[in-house]
């Protein structure tokens, strides 16, 4: 048992790691004149060749009978991807317009996203540990945005879009951990792929390649921004300049490392070590981007981290606190 809890804590570490790196090189794919369709569709399209691959290596190697889906499970875990692209999508744009450090903070607040979604479908109201803990996360995040600065402006589009990001993320998590946990983890992560590439590629069309041949699109695309930069042909050097990374270490790695973890090491020791991806983002987008990150803001992400830690902590465990 313990083993098991160990390797799920150091596959979760490690996804949530991997993942908190994604930002930093979408951001770097910017600076390099790449669009967010561009960015999305090359990380998912590769991601599922990269998951086949796996996949096809997994099934001619494996000793037994692999399960495989039923169409009504298919149906479900595509529609759950959507959120998947829903995700990548919201967060690429938000990095658009404000920094990594402060988009990962806004995609955190997925954890007390959770708590209000998991209250609903319960129809029970929160107990105090939790109503505590969201305090405790706003009050981080007020921190770690640098809020009380007011020399800093926060653009309202990337605040807009790191909150939806958080909203789909919620989703994503909820539906990974419910939905036909019996399948491997290989032919699960391209199921839900599939169902994020429809999102992504749908956004292609009307972002970027509509609007480029049909007024008619073009003129739908400037109702919600005034911005054409992007409406242009396909750059196809995306794929072999940061697409396959991207691939790698938003569609690939974490993914399948957070199937194998969750299960071992459990939804609640799982949340409290994925939350590393926070302090990872920000410490990539200071070394790599030169991002400037003050100490009142590692204060906010510690007090995030902290509250994320209390959410998940058992009841036994509190009990032993309190009376020590």
């Amino acid at each position: 048992m313990k083993k098991n809890i160990l390797k799920g804590v150091l596959f979760v570490g490690i996804g949530a790691s991997i993942y908190g790196m994604l930002a930093t090189f979408v951001k770097m794919s910017y600076h390099d004149g790449y669009t967010t369709s561009e960015v999305t569709t090359s990380q998912f399209l590769l991601g599922i060749v990269g998951l086949l691959i796996l996949n096809f290596i997994q099934t001619i190697t494996s000793k037994q009978r692999l399960s495989s889906p039923s169409s009504k499970e298919v149906k479900m875990l595509m529609l759950a991807g959507t959120s998947l692209g829903c995700t990548s999508l919201f967060y690429y744009i938000a990095v658009q317009y404000i920094n990594v450090s402060i988009a990962i903070v806004l995609l955190m607040q997925s954890v007390w996203f959770s708590v209000v979604v998991e209250s609903i479908l319960a129809k029970k109201l929160p107990n105090a540990r939790m109503v505590i803990s969201v305090v405790i996360v706003l009050l981080g995040t007020v921190l770690a945005t640098n809020l009380i600065n007011m020399d800093i402006e926060l653009d309202w589009h990337g605040v807009f879009w790191g909150l939806m990001a958080a909203g789909s993320y919620t989703m994503t998590m909820f539906t990974s951990n419910t939905l036909a946990t019996h399948l491997p983890v290989f032919r699960k992560s391209i199921i839900m792929l599939l169902g994020g590439s429809v999102v992504v590629l749908l956004f292609l069309f009307f972002a970027q390649i509509g609007p480029l041949y049909s007024e008619g699109l073009r003129s739908v695309y400037l109702n919600f921004t005034d911005n054409t930069e992007h409406i242009h042909s396909f750059n196809y050097s995306i794929f072999w300049t940061y697409g396959f990374i991207l691939a790698l270490f938003g569609t690939i790695i974490p993914p399948v490392l957070f199937n194998i973890g969750f299960p071992n090491a459990g939804l609640g020791l799982g949340s409290i070590v994925s939350s590393l991806e926070l302090p990872v983002s920000v410490t990539m987008a200071f070394v790599l981007l030169g991002e400037k990150v003050f100490l009142i803001q590692w204060i906010g992400i510690i007090l995030i981290l902290f509250a994320i830690v209390l959410m998940n902590l058992p009841k036994k465990e509190l009990k032993v606190a309190e009376l020590s």
